[in-house]
């Protein structure tokens, strides 16, 4: 009981922590740095591009029909983006669109 009431603890400091530090280093200055606002407008594409590269790097290259269904939902995943621009829509669609695929 006592350990996991530190496992409590110290998750909960740690979280606040992390969530105080910007406060603390850019709270008494006229803005964010530079730098950190060019990292704030780079790093969501970075970050879903390596999720991506993730998802897809199981996909079996050995004929087209062993990873079609990956590549289509990814597909529409993409289309629904740029036709919505509506991120959880995208994702959604691209999920229930993988499921109705690995089922048929």
């Amino acid at each position: 009981m006592m350990q996991a009431l530190w496992i409590v603890l110290v998750c909960a400091g740690v979280t606040l922590a992390l969530r105080a530090l910007p406060f603390l280093f850019f709270g008494g200055r006229d803005g964010v740095p530079g730098w950190v606002a060019s990292l704030g407008s780079k790093l969501p594409a970075a970050i879903m591009a390596a999720l991506v590269v993730y998802c897809l790097k199981s996909v079996p290259y050995g004929t087209f029909a062993d990873g079609a269904y990956q590549l289509i939902a990814g597909a529409v995943v993409v289309a629904v983006h740029l036709l919505r621009r509506n991120t959880l829509l995208s994702i959604a669609v691209g999920t229930a669109v993988y499921m109705i695929l690995i089922r048929m």
